[in-house]
């Protein structure tokens, strides 16, 4: 298999996979790399931590310290904010489901601002 194609290069998340029903990708976070405060709409976003550890944000309100072996589900139309705040590299496996593509709200926001109002 070929080696995944990053949205940012050597960073950020790849899809492996994309069905009708769910796709599923890889997300790799270099030291203070983030992915931006997003929701879904129509799909719920899973995460299994492979390697290194991260802080997952939920609603700009709860934070979740994600470590290799770590499971999380955000529900559709739940923000998330995941960061890389160790020195170390960090990858986790996502599962997107069912496939809604166009479905990303992206919802500026990082820890220590305001909650954001998500769009209606």
């Amino acid at each position: 298999m070929a080696a995944p194609d990053y949205r940012n290069g050597d960073w950020g998340p790849a899809y492996l996979i994309q069905t009708p029903s769910s796709d599923l990708g890889v997300l790799r976070l270099g030291p203070g790399d983030a992915m931006p405060n997003h929701l879904h709409r129509h799909c719920d976003e899973s995460f299994v931590v492979l390697e290194g550890r991260a802080s997952l944000w939920v609603d700009a309100a709860t934070r979740h310290d994600m470590t290799t072996e770590t499971v999380f589900r955000c529900v559709p139309g739940e923000m998330h904010y995941l960061v890389n705040d160790s020195d170390a590299p960090f990858r986790c496996l996502f599962i997107k489901s069912p496939a809604s593509p166009g479905d990303t709200v992206t919802v500026p926001w990082t820890p220590g601002e305001p909650a954001p109002v998500p769009p209606a």
